[in-house]
């Protein structure tokens, strides 16, 4: 296979504007995979995927297409995710990319991941074919959208194809368009290796199966290589290119995707974005990489049964292996015992792997209240991060605390303004401009505290816009904020795993509304239950869990009115010493109670 005939593809979109669609559409086109083998979302091999009906791993495949000049082509595609919480899966696409196609709704038109997307092929140089996907609908606004990506881009409107990826319809053109507009891979055939890793598996036999786009020079098996971030070498097992399954070749050469298996038994060894080399030839220079997965929200996670410490231990080991993204350290609390503090991209990304573990590896979790990182300057000099309120220290050690912001478009029809305006400010969302994108669609660009969006203010945005608003986000900076630690003491006792770290202007109604919840969630005991949020020994909400209460004086019939007295004091007595030695069952619901407290 010449250099000139191969292509390197991805396709990007705002979540749900049917890229996996078009991908079966084009892998059907090309003959990739037989009619009996097509299911829809072919490339989504995981069950949540299917289940979500998103994509929340990038898939590389292989395809060969015959243009109608009888010219025939090698074309490596890689459909990539759309939600926000995943958008680290895109840009590894991209690296591997010569160019895009960037699909657009019909119906919804350009949405922030679209322009999201826009931005980081145009960041890797990548030339984009538009495409309007869904022109079957019936409330399709082709035209209108076509206006949308003139202006967005400077293209003009023959350079946008129209297609519907469920009906099959110019699937045919956006082949051609493929072949013609994107151009060959650059690379010296005849340079030293260079090879960039954009993902990696790891296969309980074969060690980690490393995915590769060969910049320069050519890997094959038996070859001596070197990953040049770590310095480490191993030999070559198997190479080859990546179909429904992987295909065993003798060599990939420049430009070429696929795969490489050299026996290695840790995922650092073959991190994503490092350069594989030969190691009796090595290059001058890695290829630039890209950026890093930073954690944005951190949680622990606690086995139900401390006996199950080490199963959840190894879990997460496993799971770990195939999502590079999860930071995970060791944690203890006093309420949960022992556990991990894991770090996630957003709340999605933690829910998806909470309900792996659970499915795939059988565990019963307990997940604490999310965290962003916070930085912290001492009084003595030195900086902290943390991601746990119980590593606050004291207000008297630190000088000032900073929060993450991020800065963030809402593209919304210009009539829900007015309502997604008043939530932004209730978020402490800092106003940035408005850019009008047509007639009845606006963008707001706003900064806010990562932690005022992480929880539920993606679905109260959807609430107030009817389902017509779409929000992306990207890091900004720290800042520095009057932040406070917000304790939950249950009779007395502090609740770690219940603290958080909120605005000062924003503690009492926090403390007020947690108190309230798990005044509805903590059971009746025998005795008293006091619920307390407190600002250090600062008692700011209190609620009062009321006892059970047994009827000692059933059997009393008549007699003495002393009788029933005693019986009464001597029950009131031991609910005093049960209060003291007794210790409050709080179920898995309050823990996650904070997250339906706004």
């Amino acid at each position: 296979m010449q250099k000139q005939d191969i292509r390197n593809f991805c396709i990007i979109a705002h979540i749900d504007h049917g890229k996996s669609t078009l991908a079966d559409r084009l892998l059907e086109a090309t003959h990739t995979v037989s009619p009996q083998a097509m299911i829809d979302q072919v490339l989504d091999n995981m069950d949540l995927e299917r289940e979500r009906g998103i994509t929340i791993k990038a898939h590389a495949i292989t395809m060969y297409y015959e243009a109608p000049d009888g010219r025939r082509y090698h074309l490596n595609l890689i459909d990539t995710p759309g939600h926000v919480d995943f958008s680290y899966e895109v840009s590894r696409s991209l690296a591997a990319c010569e160019g895009a196609l960037l699909l657009v709704d019909a119906s919804q038109g350009v949405e922030a991941q679209t322009l999201s997307n826009i931005y980081l092929a145009m960041e890797n140089d990548l030339t984009l074919i538009p495409v309007i996907n869904k022109i079957d609908l019936a409330n399709a606004q082709t035209e209108a959208v076509k206006i949308q990506i003139q202006e967005l881009l400077g293209v003009e409107e023959d350079e946008i194809l129209s297609a519907s990826a469920k009906q099959g319809l110019g699937i045919e053109e956006i082949l051609e368009s493929v072949v013609k507009r994107i151009p060959p891979p650059a690379g010296e055939t005849g340079s030293p290796l260079r090879a960039l890793i954009f993902d990696s598996v790891f296969d309980y036999y074969r060690g980690v199966i490393a995915y590769i786009r060969v910049v320069d020079g050519q890997v094959a098996k038996g070859d001596r290589i070197r990953f040049m971030a770590g310095q480490k070498e191993f030999e070559v097992d198997e190479v080859g290119t990546l179909h429904l399954h992987r295909l065993h070749r003798d060599h990939l050469q420049t430009g070429e995707v696929g795969y490489l298996i050299a026996s290695v038994k840790n995922l650092k060894d073959a991190r994503v974005g490092d350069t594989i080399t030969h190691a009796d030839r090595s290059a001058a220079k890695p290829l630039k990489g890209f950026q890093e997965p930073k954690s944005m929200v951190f949680s622990g996670l606690f086995p139900a049964d401390a006996d199950d410490l080490d199963e959840l231990r190894n879990a997460l080991d496993r799971l770990q292996l195939n999502d590079a993204a999860l930071n995970i350290q060791p944690e203890s609390s006093e309420a949960l015992g022992f556990g991990f503090r894991v770090g996630f991209l957003g709340l999605l990304h933690m829910e998806i792997v909470q309900e792996r573990l659970e499915r795939e590896y059988g565990q019963n979790l307990i997940t604490t209240i999310p965290n962003v990182q916070y930085r912290v300057t001492l009084r003595e000099g030195g900086v902290r991060l943390i991601d746990k309120p119980t590593d606050l220290p004291a207000s008297n050690k630190t000088d000032w605390i900073e929060e993450p912001y991020i800065t963030a478009q809402i593209i919304t029809p210009s009539e829900y303004i007015g309502n997604l305006m008043q939530l932004s400010q209730e978020r402490r969302g800092i106003y940035k401009n408005t850019d009008y994108l047509d007639a009845s669609r606006v963008n707001l660009h706003y900064e806010f505290p990562l932690s005022e969006i992480i929880f539920d203010f993606y679905d109260k945005l959807k609430t107030l816009s009817r389902g017509y608003a779409s929000f992306d986000y990207e890091f900004l900076d720290f800042r520095r904020s009057d932040l406070v630690r917000l304790d939950i003491r249950i009779n007395s006792d502090p609740v770690d795993a219940l603290s958080m770290i909120v605005h000062r202007d924003k503690a009492y109604e926090w403390g007020r509304k947690l108190s309230l919840k798990l005044r509805e969630l903590i059971p009746r005991q025998l005795f008293e239950v006091a619920i307390q949020a407190t600002l250090g020994s600062k008692a700011i909400a209190r609620e009062t869990v009321k006892p059970l209460r047994k009827n000692v004086t059933a059997k009393c019939y008549g007699g003495d009115i002393t009788r029933k007295r005693k019986l009464l004091e001597k029950q009131k007595e031991g609910k005093k010493r049960m209060k003291q030695l007794g210790k409050v069952q709080i179920p898995q619901d309050a823990f996650l109670a904070v997250l339906k407290i706004r």
